[in-house]
């Protein structure tokens, strides 16, 4: 026996908001880290090149003013900007200007394009925390530039706090914002669960009816109300043919109850009564009619039956001008004063000739028990179809009820009724159907009537 599994025993998964949240939240800190470690990175390598091309620069006009001016002046113009200069002239005398320690780069000093003569920003040599150039002058002299560069470390350091604390604080309110934004876009999913849970409990009309069925979750919500209707439609489907199938046995049985009980009581009058000879061939032929008919009756279930299960068909050629007229000529003398005659096209189609002759006999019977004077079958074949039309001079049928004549155990009220079982139409249709064809019913185009037409494919 099976059991219902306790709620989330089955899925053990956290909530889908909460992870949407926790996937944003590690994609956007994902984010912000490479952001920090990039800017971090570009900016101290900006930082020391531009550190190093001042260098370069001051190394050129370094070489310029050497013309001009003595060591001593030389150092004093040179320096400036964070920038030590040391200066050894051709007597060997070294003259030295700037900070050692230099507390950062800041305004002053020589500015400018770089001068002629100076080495390229490449032949900037690092040793320890200072970045060191050297330039020969023209009178065999020569100087040396410094910068310390743990002022672009320094730099780099704020920036990078800077830089954490934004990201710390856009995280902080991310976190406060995703959240609400989420369960925003996720609010669609809680109507789908409280529409679930109201069909559930018997709303079966209720639907979602997305005002967006273009985006994903309206697609979704489009989705669950088609499926939705097709449930409640398979249900009704359902629940329609349950009905059918308790009005079919509860007609079926009425149906046979005539003739049984005609043939139980012929039975126990004979042996009852032993009535004279004229009487009891009378009682007996009584008793055969009516066995004769709960026989017809139980046949008719019965192809019913393996119609509904898939109908097996022994496929041949079919003459159905000839079928029609070897129909019309087992009823013929049934029915003297009716004018029964078949005529039409001589055309063949493959088929099962027992089931269709089964067919049109129904249709036959229906139009002979309504008919007053006339029923005529006529083929027809063109257009790829082929098949029987059968008219009769009845009343006709209304069109309100031209397709209900197909259900099951359906008899008409009024003039059009044959007196049948009401199954006789239903076997024909799905002998049709099983031959790729169908039955439908239709207006006599002159005079009064009805006209039920069997149309098969002609190859």
């Amino acid at each position: 026996m099976r059991t219902r599994a306790a709620p989330g025993a089955g899925l053990r998964t956290p909530s889908l908001r909460r992870r949407v949240v926790a996937v944003v939240l590690l994609a956007l800190a994902l984010l912000l880290v490479v952001l920090v470690v990039a800017t971090d990175q570009a900016l101290s390598a900006r930082l020391e090149s531009q550190l190093r091309e001042r260098l370069s620069d001051r190394a050129g006009f370094a070489v310029v003013l050497a013309e001009d001016y003595d060591g001593e002046e030389l150092a004093r113009r040179l320096e400036g900007n964070g920038i030590s200069v040391r200066v050894t002239d051709d007597d060997g005398e070294t003259y030295t200007a700037g900070p050692r320690v230099p507390a950062g780069p800041g305004p002053g000093g020589l500015d400018g394009p770089r001068g002629p003569g100076g080495p390229p920003a490449e032949d900037v040599v690092t040793r320890g925390d200072l970045l060191e150039v050297t330039a020969d002058l023209d009178d065999e002299g020569r100087v040396v530039l410094s910068a310390d560069a743990s002022s672009v470390d320094a730099t780099v350091t704020q920036v990078r706090l800077v830089l954490v604390a934004t990201a710390l604080l856009v995280l902080l309110l991310a976190g406060l914002a995703v959240p609400v934004v989420v369960a925003r876009a996720l609010a669609p999913l809680d109507r789908i669960t409280e529409v679930a849970r109201s069909i559930t409990r018997g709303d079966r009309g209720r639907r979602l009816d997305p005002t967006v069925p273009t985006s994903e979750l309206g697609r979704t919500a489009t989705a669950f109300d088609e499926m939705l209707d097709e449930v409640v439609g398979a249900e009704q489907r359902a629940r329609a043919s349950e009905q059918r199938l308790r009005t079919f046995l509860s007609d079926a049985a009425h149906d046979l109850r005539t003739p049984i009980t005609g043939v139980q009581a012929a039975a126990e009058h004979v042996l009852r009564d032993d009535p004279p000879r004229d009487e009891r061939e009378r009682v007996l032929t009584t008793l055969i009619r009516e066995s004769r008919r709960a026989g017809r009756l139980v046949d008719d279930m019965l192809l019913i039956t393996t119609i509904d299960a898939g109908l097996q068909l022994r496929r041949e050629p079919v003459d159905l001008l000839a079928l029609a007229r070897d129909v019309v000529a087992a009823r013929e003398l049934s029915h003297p004063g009716i004018d029964l005659r078949a005529d039409g096209d001589a055309v063949t189609v493959p088929g099962d000739r027992d089931r269709l002759a089964r067919a049109l006999g129904n249709l036959v019977d229906n139009a002979l028990g309504v008919a007053r004077d006339a029923v005529v079958v006529t083929v027809r074949s063109g257009g790829g179809r082929a098949g029987f039309e059968v008219d009769d001079d009845g009343p006709g049928v209304p069109p309100a009820d031209r397709d209900r004549v197909f259900d099951r155990m359906v008899r008409l009220d009024g003039a059009r009724r044959s007196g049948g079982a009401g199954l006789g139409l239903p076997i024909a249709r799905g002998i049709a159907r099983a031959h790729g064809g169908d039955v439908t019913c239709h207006d006599v185009p002159a005079g009064p009537g009805a006209r039920f037409a069997l149309v098969l494919p002609s190859a």
